[in-house]
């Protein structure tokens, strides 16, 4: 059998919430699925990535797969991917009894069975034990031992007899991500601007009664399509009250819109990855004459699953004027223009070659349809660079020359947070001076908020009871078996820093019933206060450090009410070529 896509987190499209799937949960999938005969399992994805230029689909993030085991920038996230490292060595250090052994199940109680793959003839035995039962913990005796097994979580018996791992059992260290603004970035953060030419009905080729189907019109050279037309109206026809404006209505197949009436922006709206189709309802002002509606169309990707992916449409369909004095102005059929691409796009504008091409000036905030540039020299060291966009709506993203993505910040989720803000800029894209950094802004935005940031996983905690049942971490492999060097069920955590750097600080270390997250870690009632200093002693101005998970060492109570007899810890790594 084979598991073609296991999912290493909750797959993301724009205005979706972070939706993480834990390291324990995908270690219980992946061996309940060896366990019953499965052979192979592929991950998608096992290292994130980044949607460069166009590359997206249909609203995917431009960041994609960042909660993978190896994040968008190809850093470990922990503890996903040693926890899942250590499940596929001990399964590839008994590889012979897994894959040439009989294979035989026992049901062991309500929820729990045992699945063994066994080679008598050569004394070679690997079993799997699960509990599938949700939140309750068990005891179950196997081959006349007894074996704890949490709830939800399959352990490894090497010699179908010791555990060697335990899904949810987590002895590798966390990892929290950090984001660092680099100082020689700041420098000079001087920006200037060029508007995009608003394009009017008389200024395009491509004229028809009514509104054109854009992907037709784009061929997925740009996302941007370009509608124009033009209408007259009487002093009879605007309302005669001033509190009452007139509303554009347009409805539209399209991913995104924006809306301009006689040059002023009017607005923006959108639609989302479950829904096709918006409507773009905004009030408009217009005069006695001739007036002009210019509506600048987006998509953000190609469509990438389900049906029609033949016939994809997308574009206006319906455009009225709402609230006019004489009724509504049905403009459908009124006659359209229409402009493929942006004058930049066209121009290049975003490369030294095209900068030239138009007039630049100093830079001004919240202005719709506008390109914006600055210089920045590289940050120091070898982290990985990213934009923080935070101060910015919806664009596009190119760093000499090269398109780093779409952006799309006012893209909220619905606890009102950017789908994405941070955007990864490859080192191979930089030069160690003067790169040339545009930003096309659709909407509104704050250029000089952009933040030039390094990315590291220099913190890094452990959490780890002492009730939890201890793993043999002391064995070997025996050409074809697994050697035992010794059964030491002492509870032990490692921490280790990324490549060349050492343990610089001792942030949080606590022994009794500590509580929250990496990064985020707080005292409980049964705290040791000398938890810190002894972590201390084992671990600053090492690069790794091994620490016991041991009541008597840290000289906690083992009596006091709520202890959970845990060791947390969180460090923080430095000295290696981190920028300033």
């Amino acid at each position: 059998m084979l598991w073609t896509e296991n999912w290493t987190q909750q797959f993301r499209a724009y205005g979706d919430q972070v939706a993480m799937r834990s390291a324990e949960d995908i270690a219980y999938a992946v061996l309940r699925f060896f366990a019953k005969g499965g052979s192979l399992v592929n991950y998608y994805m096992y290292h994130g990535g980044t949607n460069f230029g166009r590359t997206g689909a249909s609203y995917v993030l431009t960041g994609y797969y960042d909660e993978a085991p190896m994040d968008e920038y190809g850093m470990y996230k922990e503890p996903k991917f040693g926890h899942l490292r250590d499940l596929h060595n001990v399964i590839r250090s008994y590889q012979k009894a897994f894959l040439w052994g009989q294979h035989s199940s026992e049901i062991l109680g309500h929820g729990y069975e045992a699945h063994i793959f066994e080679l008598p003839e050569e004394k070679l035995c690997l079993s799997f034990l699960s509990n599938n039962n949700t939140g309750e913990d068990g005891t179950v005796i196997f081959r006349g031992d007894k074996h704890y097994v949490p709830s939800r979580s399959v352990s490894i018996l090497a010699g179908c007899k010791n555990v060697v791992y335990n899904t949810k059992r987590v002895f590798v260290q966390h990892s929290e991500r950090s984001f660092h603004t680099s100082d020689v970035t700041s420098k000079n953060n001087q920006w200037e601007m060029s508007s995009e030419t608003i394009p009017k009905y008389r200024d395009t080729k491509v004229r028809t009664k009514e509104p054109l189907e854009q992907y037709n019109q784009t061929k997925d050279d740009t996302d941007y399509l370009w509608y124009t037309t033009s209408f007259r109206l009487e002093s009879d026809d605007l309302p005669f009250r001033n509190d009452i404006r007139p509303v554009l209505q347009v409805k539209s197949s399209a991913h995104a819109m924006m809306g301009f009436a006689n040059d002023a922006f009017v607005g923006c709206a959108r639609g989302n990855k479950q829904v096709k189709g918006f409507m773009f309802e905004k009030p408009v002002d217009l005069k006695v004459g001739v007036n002009h509606v210019v509506l600048l169309s987006s998509t953000m990707g190609m469509k990438d699953s389900g049906g029609e992916l033949a016939e994809v449409k997308g574009g206006i369909q319906e455009c009225l004027i709402q609230g006019l004095n004489t009724g509504t102005l049905d403009l459908q059929v009124n006659g359209w223009g229409h402009k493929a691409a942006l004058e930049g796009e066209y121009k290049e504008i975003y490369s030294e070659k095209g900068l030239g091409k138009v007039q630049w000036k100093p830079a001004e905030n919240d202005r719709a349809a506008t390109w914006y540039k600055r210089y920045f020299d590289e940050p120091d060291g070898d982290d990985p660079v990213v934009l923080d966009m935070s101060s910015m709506s919806k664009g596009m993203i190119f760093v000499n020359g090269e398109g780093v993505g779409r952006y799309w910040v006012s893209y909220r989720t619905l606890a009102g947070t950017p789908s994405q803000a941070v955007y990864h800029i490859p080192r191979p894209f930089l030069k160690s001076k003067d790169n040339l950094l545009v930003i096309f802004e659709e909407e509104m935005g704050k250029p000089d908020g952009i933040l030039v940031q390094t990315v590291t996983r220099d913190d890094i905690c452990l959490f780890i009871s002492e009730h939890n049942p201890g793993q043999i971490k002391t064995w070997d492999t025996d050409g074809d078996k697994i050697k035992l060097i010794a059964e030491d069920h002492s509870r032990r955590g490692t921490l280790t820093c990324p490549p060349e750097k050492t343990i610089q600080e001792v942030v949080f270390a606590s022994f009794g019933n500590p509580d929250g997250m990496c990064g985020n870690f707080t005292v409980g009632t049964c705290h040791t206060p000398n938890a810190k200093q002894i972590v201390e002693k084992e671990c600053l101005g090492k690069p790794s450090c091994m620490l016991p998970v041991d009541h008597t060492v840290y000289g906690a109570d083992i009596n006091c009410q709520s202890t959970t007899a845990t060791l947390g810890v969180q460090v923080r790594c430095g000295g290696g070529k981190r920028g300033a």
